[in-house]
Parts: C-alpha cells; structure tokens; sequence
C-alpha cells in the first residue's frame, strides 16, 4: 500500500482482507508494529498531519480497502468539525495499543505476550489465523524457535492446532488463562 515516508495523502479502512503494518531499520531487521484486518483503519497519522509514512503497509493477500484523500478529509472537517472528536478517540486508541505494546515487550513473558497477540488476532479474523510462526515471532519480539516451542507446548494441551502458516485456537478460555499471567519474563 505505501512504504516508510512516502507521502501521506489518504487514510486507509479495511473491508475484507489483511494488512501488515511494518517498520524496517536500516541495516534491514523489521519489526512488526501491528497485523489489521476488516473493520480496521491505518494511516490516520499522515492524514492528519500531512508528513511522510511513518510505517509500511503491506497487504498480506487479495484486499479490498476504503480511501479517504486527505484533501477530502479536510473539507469534510470543515463542514462537520464534531468529527474531530472522533478523531481523538482514536488516536488515544493507537496511543493506548503503543503503551499496552510496550509494556508487554518489557514486562510479559513470551507466552503471555504470544497468547494476548494471538486473541487479538481471534478478535479481528476469528479463530483460524492465516499466519507464519515467522510473522509470530516478528509481531511478539521473539525468535521463531521459542514461537514454535511455545505454539507446540500448546498444541499438545490442545490450546492450538497447527497447519502450514496456520494457528487455529482451540480452547479460547485457556489462551486468555496465559495472556492474563504476569510473570515478569519468565518463559
């Protein structure tokens, strides 16, 4: 869809579909910020304050979007600036995501983080997730051999079935049992 500063003309809405929202350093490591599907919008920051992409985003697969320019947008702000409230409603969400995020990576282990990443993942395309453990291991901060370890231990509780780039959560209750653990790292 666009790349890490390119111009930030339009706001984007998922109707069906996936998109993966990524950053890249320049010696190359990419880090996953966040995997959106239907229902979702990305690329509201450019909207808003006209500057270049601060993220790449990706469409994992066939998707059909929404676009709205950001000249567009502008001109309905003038004409129904009620709607800016809105608008802070959901840049208090992506701030409040960041800091839930955040303080994941630095105080959760990695089951926990990878349970709380794969509900969400349940919340935005159901049980069956079309993902790679590499993808997983990008979006929790891990490698992919402790993903795997992880994704195996559950499958052998019957939390998760595992298939080619394919997780489908099994038992709900328990994932939710793991993502609420705050063990301070400990794996």
């Amino acid at each position: 869809m666009f790349l890490k500063g390119d111009p930030g003309d339009a706001l984007y809405g998922v109707r069906r579909g996936q998109i993966v929202i990524t950053t890249t350093t320049d010696a190359g490591r990419q880090f996953t910020l966040n995997i959106l599907g239907p229902g979702d919008i990305f690329g509201e920051i450019a909207l808003l304050d006209g500057h270049p992409r601060s993220a790449d985003a990706v469409a994992s697969g066939n998707v059909e979007l929404f676009v709205i320019r950001r000249s567009d947008f502008q001109d309905l702000l003038k004409r129904q600036p009620d709607i800016t409230t809105r608008i802070v409603e959901l840049l208090c969400e992506r701030l409040r995501f960041s800091s839930e995020r955040l303080e994941e990576a630095s105080l959760l282990s990695l089951k926990s983080r990878l349970a709380r990443r794969l509900l969400k993942l349940v919340e935005d395309f159901g049980e069956e997730i079309d993902i790679t453990q590499e993808e997983l291991s990008v979006l929790v901060g891990a490698g992919r051999e402790t993903v795997n370890r992880q994704l195996q231990k559950w499958r052998k509780s019957g939390v998760v079935e595992l298939g080619r780039a394919r997780v489908r959560i099994v038992d709900v209750s328990r994932l939710e049992q793991e993502a609420a653990e705050r063990d301070n790292g400990a794996e």
